[in-house]
């Protein structure tokens, strides 16, 4: 793309995303690298597709936002829904597509000028074509079918089913492998957006052209538009399975919510709070110091002290009232705040979003290898 087009909509893009607060100022600045990295590619369709998948899943995050902060909670224990997303959010959506894009526009240079620079635009893409082009689109059609789905399958009026689950149990609303019908078809939505704009930006070679492998007829662009639409909505099915077996899903026990980490991160969990071992262990040192024949006198004592949070006392005997929506990290029953609802904790979020886009771009090469014909080493042969 030109840099007459492609810097002035990157940096109104980034300011809006400042002014928006929808980025961190880390965020903001990945983004204009990840901007640039898609602007040296010859065609117009790697921008076009950052920018339609950043306004899109904006827009979707927005959608009934109070609703779905209710849903959910953060760590720091506020309301739930997405915040500014960071740099590592905005590059486990985009560095797999950035290495894609890259690595052919480099192939596109090498290439015999008579094929490769016509009008400027980096030539046709013939059938049986670059196998890097559809990476570049299975990666986007994945991470929008995956956003779409989360943030609008969330909304759904039935409750969510752990896929990994052998009996499908019910989850709360938020969990990672919760899936949902409305999930699914949102899912499948945020895929056809990426697709629909990449068939129309794609240069197809029209039928009929001299070039290798030949021209596309519409028959073939309506299959080629079918199979990446489908393969992008399974890239949300996919996250699922990687969400509901590697990543964990906290569960808070007084509102039954599920816990996000902010920017993606983990959610920490203490096995053990300051009711079952911390205050015994105070009241143990305290009792030494007083004399052992106190130290089950201290222990007591101590157990029934305050808990504070800086804005609530809540004391160690003290039961959960669920008017109050407080607890501690334990309360006077010894039983954890928050608890696993799944998952084994193996990934974050920003991990599972970035292994689930790996893997359906690669798989896409692979797939349109098998039935092109085309080696697979292609991908990185100049």
């Amino acid at each position: 793309m030109k840099a007459i087009i492609a810097v002035p909509i990157t940096l109104a893009i980034e300011y809006r995303a400042w002014s928006h607060k929808t980025l961190t100022p880390l965020g903001i600045f990945a983004a204009g690298l990840t901007a640039a990295a898609h602007a040296v590619h010859p065609w117009n369709l790697p921008f076009v597709l950052l920018m339609v998948f950043f306004l899109a899943g904006t827009r979707v995050t927005k959608v009934k936002h109070n609703v779905k902060a209710k849903l959910t909670m953060l760590s720091t224990g506020n309301s739930g829904g997405e915040g500014a997303r960071t740099h590592v959010q905005v590059l486990a959506n985009s560095a797999v597509a950035s290495i894609l894009i890259l690595l052919h526009a480099y192939q596109l240079s090498q290439r015999d000028k008579s094929l490769v620079h016509t009008s400027g635009t980096g030539g046709c893409f013939p059938w049986g074509g670059d196998l890097l082009v559809v990476g570049i689109v299975a990666n986007y059609a994945a991470v929008a079918a995956d956003t779409f789905s989360s943030e609008l399958g969330i909304l759904s009026k039935s409750k969510p089913r752990l896929i990994t689950s052998w009996n499908l149990r019910q989850v709360p609303p938020g969990t990672n492998g919760g899936v949902t019908l409305g999930g699914l078809l949102a899912g499948v939505l945020g895929s056809l957006i990426i697709v629909m704009t990449s068939m129309a930006l794609i240069p197809f070679c029209p039928p009929g052209s001299s070039v290798s492998g030949g021209g596309w007829s519409f028959k073939q662009r309506q299959r080629f538009a079918i199979a990446m639409t489908l393969w992008g909505a399974l890239g949300s099915i996919l996250d699922s399975f990687l969400g509901g077996w590697l990543q964990q899903s906290v569960k808070d026990t007084r509102t039954g919510r599920i816990v996000e980490g902010e920017g993606g991160k983990r959610v920490i969990i203490s096995k053990a709070g300051p009711t079952s071992i911390h205050l015994k262990k105070e009241a143990e040192v305290t009792g030494k110091i007083l004399g052992g024949e106190r130290n089950g006198a201290v222990e007591e004592q101590v157990r029934g002290n305050s808990i504070n949070d800086g804005s609530k006392n809540f004391t160690g005997d003290a039961k959960y009232d669920a008017d109050k929506k407080y607890r501690g990290s334990n309360i006077g029953d010894e039983k954890p705040s928050r608890v696993v609802e799944s998952g084994f904790g193996l990934l974050d979020n920003n991990e599972v979003n970035f292994l689930m886009a790996l893997t359906m771009s690669v798989g896409a090469m692979g797939m349109a290898s098998w039935a092109w014909e085309v080696p697979l080493k292609s991908i990185w042969t100049f």
